[in-house]
């Protein structure tokens, strides 16, 4: 690549506060020439989009499971009993939240 003649010019604007994310990431990386640092970047980079619905599902299951759960000790705690049916509502909602868990990070695996 050396001797490479660069005959095409981009031109792109960034606000006070990006400039400086920018100058601080270079710092990290031990380099202060910006053209090489952008033109790697933008060559080699990668943006990583993390919107992966299964988080909402699991914040969900999470509601869900913490409630039930609330309800469960709040009974043991007035009349000392609890059921099958109870413990058993909890553990499918535990596997519900492993599931989820196992779809995340099969989801962050890939990028």
């Amino acid at each position: 690549m050396a001797n490479r003649q660069r005959e095409v010019q981009l031109k792109f604007r960034v606000t006070p506060e990006e400039r400086e994310l920018i100058e601080r990431k270079m710092a990290l990386l031990g380099t202060s020439n910006m053209a090489a640092y952008l033109r790697k970047m933008a060559i080699d980079g990668y943006a990583v989009n993390l919107e992966l619905p299964e988080l909402g599902e699991m914040v969900s299951l999470l509601r869900r499971s913490s409630n039930n759960l609330n309800q469960l000790t709040r009974r043991v705690h007035e009349t000392g009993r609890f059921y099958d049916a109870d413990l058993e509502d909890l553990r499918r909602d535990y596997d519900g939240l492993w599931e989820a868990a196992q779809k995340i990070l099969s989801s962050l695996a890939k990028l």
